[in-house]
């Protein structure tokens, strides 16, 4: 089909397949979703398909974020089509939504940080997704996911009339339901729901009837989840209540304050020295230095750390031992003394050790840093950030030289006193 060699069957669902196929150019494998003649001939949807189809088609290359599943390319002819998008093989998360199958609770709420930091990106792009539910959310490894399936996307900067009433009653939201206008807030609510079904196993509102559904949505609230499944602490009972406000203003104001919330909420079920992926990502987003780094590099850099939780007093960094890794302090005070003379006392959100890594440990260290208080403490060694992309690589040099050159200025003036 076009450029792509077709290797095998992945699904097939009621207007599409997807298969299995490798561009024939680059060798890259991907997941290709295909529609037949038929789907676009049918006379009471084929419109609504095709519109569907040319709305996530014309997203191809635009969408890039580590959990949104990119679509690479696509190809519409007037009675067919495919597009070709970035290939998934955990499955989705349909597959852990009933009571025995259901995520550890720290999953679900790193699951749905995730997910959070994934919209608000759409939405500054001008999306609202209008479909978000378990099934569209793709797993790629542990708790990293990717939303996909935007067919059913509202562009906001798009000229093209569309129809708003698309979407899966059991997630909709109650503006979608009543055609108001869209925000961010409809595909939060849809979260919501997502994050109630991922938790308790049970769909927060569920009816005999369309009718029925509507109503609930629109009227009832649902049971707390921490009164249907044991281990939910009661506090997440309010986080997940606020995302499903009736009224889109009576939910968290902005994707990062639901965000947060979540990033709170997994302390409270992980172990004491466990160190969440949301609490990496927020650490570093909080530095000045990286705060041009996009989504993508940002947890590009989470991940090539190695992160723990360090007692005080404990020894970082001796003098005169080789080494080449440096250190972000996310949490805490250390102390640098060099010959048993203090030379400084470095706080939270800071670098130290990275003159070794700039000289790719050719000399020993030069001092001796020990912690003061209890830490946070990632460390980066040359092997995980070489994986790191180019782009990565640039952003974070630029900010140790930062770094580098604020030490000597402050050097400079306190040599100047």
């Amino acid at each position: 089909m076009g450029k792509y060699d077709i290797q095998t069957l992945l699904g097939k669902g009621a207007t599409g397949t997807v298969y299995l196929a490798k561009d024939t150019f680059s060798g890259r494998e991907v997941a290709l979703k295909t529609i037949e003649p038929e789907v676009f001939r049918d006379p009471e949807f084929g419109a609504v398909y095709r519109s569907q189809f040319l709305n996530e088609a014309s997203l191809a290359g635009k969408l890039r974020h580590p959990h949104i599943a990119a679509i690479l390319d696509a190809v519409v002819l007037d009675d067919s089509g495919h597009i070709a998008m970035e290939l998934i093989t955990g499955g989705d998360l349909s597959r852990h939504v009933t009571p025995d199958t259901l995520l550890p609770v720290a999953d679900v709420l790193q699951i749905c940080f995730k997910c959070c930091g994934a919209l608000d990106y759409a939405f500054r792009e001008g999306i609202v997704h209008r479909d978000i539910k378990p099934a569209n959310i793709m797993i790629a490894s542990g708790t990293d996911v990717k939303i996909a399936d935007f067919g059913a996307a509202l562009l906001r900067k798009s000229q093209a009339v569309q129809t708003v009433a698309i979407g899966s009653p059991f997630y909709m939201s109650p503006e979608q339901i009543e055609d108001k206008p869209l925000t961010h807030h409809s595909d939060m609510f849809s979260l919501g729901v997502v994050l109630y079904e991922l938790l308790t196993g049970q769909r927060p509102f569920a009816a005999d009837s369309l009718e029925g559904l509507v109503q609930k949505i629109l009227q009832q609230d649902p049971a707390p989840p921490s009164t249907l499944r044991d281990g939910v602490p009661r506090e997440i009972d309010r986080i997940v209540m606020q995302a499903l406000g009736k009224k889109p203003e009576h939910r968290y104001a902005t994707w990062a304050d639901f965000a947060l919330e979540l990033a709170h909420a997994v302390r409270m079920v992980l172990p004491a020295e466990a160190v969440s992926d949301s609490e990496q990502y927020l650490a570093l987003k909080k530095v000045e230095m990286l705060a041009d780094l996009p989504d993508s590099e940002l947890w590009e850099l989470a991940r090539a750390g190695r992160w723990a939780r360090v007692p005080p007093k404990s020894s970082i960094i001796r003098e005169n031992e080789p080494g080449q890794s440096f250190f972000f302090l996310a949490q805490g005070e250390v102390k640098v003394v060099r010959q048993g003379r203090l030379l400084n006392v470095i706080s939270q959100k800071e670098f130290f050790g990275e003159m070794a890594y700039v000289r790719g440990g050719e000399l020993p260290r030069h001092a001796t840093v020990d912690a003061m208080t209890e830490l946070l403490l990632a460390e980066f060694e040359p092997e995980a950030l070489a994986q790191m992309s180019l782009g990565a690589q640039l952003h974070l040099t630029r900010a140790l030289v930062r770094n580098v050159v604020d030490r000597l200025a402050m050097a400079n003036e306190r040599l100047a006193r």
